[in-house]
């Protein structure tokens, strides 16, 4: 056989540059063109939007919209979000994020963030911004508080300090108002009431929490972490030491799901109904916005690209081995 006319050793001599273009088109594609594929949850992000759901309150017996308000207001539990990280680990971080607090918006929950890294404070400041688009109603020292940028130097007296009192622990806003006089702050004391504590980081993601506010006060720990990180953090989940996690952008989509099957429809968990519900519709009345399926966008964009590197890897390596063979039958 002629080696120029060889169809493995063209593949063999393939410029990379044309696999890096095919690559190229296959992750932009679905991001211009989203499509639906199904979206499968594990237990780690249920257990945070079980436990978040857990803390809304019960409006059963309220018959007005100003009822609802103001028991919403009065309720007695909240959630904190601390955001650890960068505009680097936005793509897989940021959609966790809205969707918690879409969560929390559309369950009448009341919510807190706050940051020991500079770099998070506009980050938090976007992520509120952008799910109020969607809940203009929603107002801040009512229905959520940031408390803003703290340094990095209070991080432990701030963990130990809201074990016993947040207001004072914290002591004023990202706004500078006192955080006592805020009415978020209606019923609410310390770990007691703010009974979550939800860590977003790209790196050890949680440790301050398990190692100081979990033992002393009994505070519930889950995180959202990049990929890569998840790993590390399995042995705290299968100890319990996290009650749940979010991992890059597979549970960001886990978690846009589940907000998308039950808060938005009012209804509660169930393993069945997620089982058999499909995802919303991408054009239509009663499509999800753009910024609510980030993650599930992402998702189908790098599914196909790692499935293109999978057939790269065989083609290449049937490529080499068939190559060798050829060559070895010729020296023959």
């Amino acid at each position: 056989m002629d080696k120029n006319n060889n169809i493995f050793q063209k593949i063999q001599q393939l410029d990379r540059r044309y696999i890096y273009i095919i690559l190229a088109i296959a992750i932009i594609l679905p991001l211009i063109f989203p499509y639906n594929s199904e979206t499968y949850t594990t237990r780690p992000a249920e257990n945070i939007y079980r436990m978040i759901d857990s803390f809304a309150p019960d409006l059963s017996d309220c018959t007005t919209e100003e009822e609802k308000e103001a028991k919403a207001l009065a309720h007695d539990k909240a959630v904190m979000l601390v955001f650890l990280h960068d505009a680097s680990t936005m793509s897989e971080l940021f959609p966790m994020e809205l969707s918690i607090i879409r969560h929390c918006f559309e369950r009448r929950i009341k919510f807190f963030t706050f940051t020991v890294f500079p770099t998070s404070a506009p980050i938090i400041d976007m992520a509120i911004n952008e799910v109020k688009k969607a809940y203009p109603d929603k107002r801040s020292g009512e229905h959520y508080i940031n408390f803003g940028f703290k340094v990095y130097s209070l991080f432990l007296p701030i963990i130990l300090g809201m074990g016993e009192d947040i207001a004072d622990a914290m002591d004023i806003d990202a706004e500078g108002r006192k955080v006592s006089s805020l009415p978020a702050m209606t019923n609410i004391k310390n770990y007691n009431d703010m009974n979550l504590v939800i860590d977003f980081s790209a790196s050890s993601a949680g440790g301050m929490w398990i190692m100081y506010a979990r033992p002393r006060f009994g505070v519930n720990v889950a995180v959202g972490v990049t990929a890569v990180m998840a790993a590390d953090t399995y042995p705290q989940l299968q100890t319990g030491q996290f009650i749940g996690m979010l991992a890059g952008m597979k549970g960001a989509a886990e978690y846009e799901k589940l907000v998308d099957v039950f808060a938005m429809k009012q209804r509660e968990f169930s393993s069945e109904i997620l089982r058999k519900e499909q995802e919303p519709p991408i054009t239509g009345p009663d499509a999800v916005s753009y910024a609510f399926r980030q993650a599930r966008i992402g998702m189908n964009a790098q599914s196909i690209a790692h499935i293109l590197i999978i057939v790269f890897i065989l083609i290449g390596n049937v490529g080499f081995f068939v190559q060798k063979h050829l060559q070895k039958k010729e020296n023959n």
